[in-house]
């Protein structure tokens, strides 16, 4: 049994009340009389090929028994009236609702492409937002000034930041000694970042750093230069960014000369 996708199977489910379909169109299969359009045969054919279905003879045959199985199990379920059934009937213009939402946004992006330079531009404003050097680093983050204050005093009488890192209410970095990994600063609240930066290798803050979560003592292990991920790699996830920002605006767009109520 050939397995339909979410989209097939909502317009194979939108079909099951619907009479719209034109008398005119070519025939795939006939079932009791009922003619079953070619372009129904048409979706099952093209999401199986999407999964990797490769068009045989063999292929062909299970399409049209699929669409014969779907079309008795339709027109039995019309006979139970089970289209008067207010959820079974609020399910089907759900499907109907989804497949018209979908082909629209796919409409919308086709007929505005995003540009090859427009991948770039935002590829290169991502690289700029990091950096060229990356920062492994550790911090303790406590709740009140003074909390920090003696612990940056342990630090300077000797203390290990392993050790102290255990007062931490980060419970992320806390049974890690602290660790944060190797980051780059604009991943972090601007006064975190700005103190980062400010250090060397090995050393630590000396005055608490605040935050919106408390007080933060942060020390740098270590520094290397920042290396991202080629263009042709991430171009994928940047066009499905890029894509969704496209579709924010025009909804946008449509609610604001929406009236909504």
């Amino acid at each position: 049994m050939l397995k339909l996708s979410k989209s097939a199977a909502s317009l194979f489910i939108g079909v099951l009340f619907s009479t719209s379909l034109m008398a005119a169109e070519k025939t795939f299969v006939t079932v009791n009389g009922v003619a079953v359009p070619v372009s129904l045969a048409n979706v099952l054919i093209a999401e199986q090929k999407a999964q990797g279905a490769t068009e045989t003879p063999e292929f062909t045959k299970a399409v049209r028994e699929e669409i014969i199985r779907n079309e008795l199990l339709l027109q039995e379920a019309k006979k139970t009236k089970i289209d008067k059934n207010p959820a079974i009937a609020a399910q089907v213009e759900t499907a109907r609702r989804a497949v018209l939402i979908s082909a629209y946004i796919q409409e919308l992006i086709k007929k505005n492409p995003i540009t090859d330079a427009q991948l770039k531009t935002r590829y290169n404003e991502i690289k700029s937002q990091f950096g060229d050097t990356e920062y492994k680093l550790r911090h303790i983050l406590v709740e009140s000034e003074s909390e920090a204050t003696a612990i940056i005093a342990e630090l300077k009488k000797g203390g290990k930041f392993e050790e102290q890192a255990k007062k931490s209410i980060d419970q992320g970095s806390k049974n890690t000694n602290g660790d944060l990994g190797w980051n780059s600063p604009n991943t972090f609240l601007k006064p975190f970042g700005e103190a980062l930066v400010k250090l060397k290798k090995g050393e630590y803050t000396e005055t608490p750093v605040k935050t919106r979560y408390g007080y933060h003592v942060i020390q740098l292990d270590d520094t290397r230069p920042m290396v991202l991920p080629p263009f042709e790699e991430v171009k994928p996830r940047l066009l499905q960014q890029l894509q969704a920002q496209k579709i924010n605006k025009r909804i946008e767009e449509l609610r604001e000369k929406a009236k909504i109520q």
